[in-house]
């Protein structure tokens, strides 16, 4: 392949990626964090603007605030389900309880505005089973002082630990003496407190397992959390006129019975906003079975979406890694510098790689997730390239340069087709490493089967997980099974 082929093909691959931006560019796109709630309020957004007429689509699961205000400023995302005083602490860094236009007033130099308030108020709270409450005489946040407690051990979220109005301004308010607790996922917690491994849990006022899981919720007598009313955040350029129809149109009551549809009647969130949005009936037992959930509406778009990934990334790794290969072997001195490299990059965790390539692109989706898979794709390649080219004997070499070839044609006409089994080893395994890896895109709105397992983590649902990682785990063995016919096919050319 010549250095002209790779650039063209390059140049092709960003152009693709340009114009997939282009049209994705067109809807409004939806946004929701990663739990519940905010997937079924992210999807009843979505469908109420499509029966508007409204092209939009929904990017489901895409973590903290953080990356939401990310997406928001880039452009990436247009609106999503956010509540007051979010906005006012994590985004604003402001105290207080505004009015909606004061707060607008507060977003407004951000290009940003809050609209649609939906009618509930979901604030965060502590919560232990109510046997041990009980047994303790706790009922408030302030009981958490008294000697009985001391034991009691906490298992809070990853985002409520780092927030501002989070765990370390509930600590400091109430001069709790406790240690800084692990992390656990939210969609894990009520399990954990119901397994009796941990005994205090933070959890959302709307949460629909309060009741079913026997909690005791706090009372907040120090009325550290403030109002966490439940608005629709969005871009200043987008027209909240077609959204105007869900106005408090939710109350509190209807929004623990909409996640209740989710997390104990076991419906998609697709399903539950449906309903919702058509104004139907509530179901009563329903739950979809296994294979439905395999196969549901969103496969085909999520299998397109992961064998972009996979293989978009993949093709920008060739097109480098094997330049850079050749370019280990031609010059023995940098190979160490260049293997030790993109060695590092493997050690690198996924989510700390994206989240680094979100603040260098400055966007969310598709090109920081196609970066991130194309640099863990590197290794393998550069070092079955290089590896491969160490194997092929010197005399064919010198017996090649002997009949007048320059030494490009040597290394494209007789060396890499000799080092081409190695190589597409190397290639081999990138591609399988990355079909398992591009499940981790679905936390910055990439797609793919990621974004079921993602979803069913946050309601703690195995079905839902298993309807992603199945299908993940049958394309690497689709795409170990094609490569190792093609590396047959070169090792048979090889011999010829």
């Amino acid at each position: 392949m010549t250095v002209r082929r790779v650039a063209a093909g390059l140049l092709a691959l960003a152009g693709w990626f340009a114009a997939a931006t282009a049209i994705a560019a067109d809807p409004i796109v939806v946004g929701s964090k990663r739990f519940t709630e905010s997937y079924i309020l992210g999807e009843i957004v979505r469908q109420t603007l499509q029966n508007a007429g409204v092209p939009a689509e929904h990017r489901q699961g895409l973590g903290n605030t953080g990356i939401l205000e990310q997406a928001l400023a880039t452009g990436a995302v247009d609106v999503y389900p956010e509540y007051t005083g979010t906005i006012v602490r994590e985004l604003l860094k402001r105290e207080g309880n505004p009015s909606l236009a004061e707060l607008n007033a507060w977003l407004a130099p951000r290009g940003l505005k809050a609209a649609v308030p939906l009618g509930f108020n979901n604030t965060y709270a502590l919560a232990l089973r109510e046997s041990q409450a009980q047994a303790l005489g706790i009922s408030r946040v302030s009981d958490l002082l008294k000697p009985e407690a001391a034991a009691l051990r906490f298992g809070l979220s990853h985002e409520f630990l780092a927030r501002a109005d989070g765990w370390p301004a509930l600590k400091a308010a109430y001069r709790l003496p406790f240690e800084q607790p692990g992390g656990l996922d939210h969609g894990l917690a009520y399990e954990a407190i119901a397994a009796e491994r941990v005994d205090v849990i933070d959890i959302y006022s709307t949460d629909a397992k309060v009741g079913r899981f026997a909690l005791r919720v706090l009372d907040d007598d120090l009325g550290f959390f403030p109002k966490y009313d439940a608005v629709l955040l969005m871009r200043a350029t987008v027209d909240p006129a077609p959204l105007a129809r869900l106005e408090g149109r939710i109350d509190e009551a209807a929004m623990i019975a909409l996640n209740a549809q989710v997390e104990l009647d076991g419906l998609s969130f697709s399903e539950v906003a449906k309903r919702f949005v058509d104004g139907t009936p509530s179901p009563s037992g329903e739950r979809q079975r296994f294979m439905q959930r395999l196969f549901a509406d969103d496969f085909w778009r999520l299998a397109w979406q992961h064998v972009a990934l996979v293989f978009g990334s993949l093709l920008i790794a060739v097109g480098v890694g094997v330049p850079l290969g050749v370019a280990a072997w031609r010059w023995p001195a940098s190979a160490a510098p260049l293997l030790g490299a993109v060695g590092v990059l493997q050690t690198i965790p996924s989510l700390a790689l994206l989240a680094f390539l979100i603040a260098v692109v400055g966007s969310i989706g598709l090109v920081p997730a196609v970066l991130a898979l194309f640099l863990y794709a590197l290794l393998p390649i550069v070092r079955n390239t290089h590896a491969g080219l160490l194997g092929v004997s010197g005399g064919l070499a010198d017996a090649a340069l002997s009949l007048g070839l320059t030494r490009a044609q040597c290394l494209r006409y007789v060396q890499l087709p000799l080092a081409a089994p190695t190589l597409l080893a190397g290639v081999k395994t990138a591609a399988v490493i990355n079909v398992g890896t591009a499940t981790m895109a679905a936390f910055i709105g990439a797609g793919g089967f990621g974004e079921r397992i993602v979803a069913g983590l946050a309601v703690n649902d195995t079905d839902v997980m298993l309807a992603g990682a199945l299908p993940a785990a049958a394309l690497a063995l689709l795409v170990q099974g094609a490569f190792g016919a093609a590396e047959r096919l070169a090792a048979l050319m090889h011999r010829r």
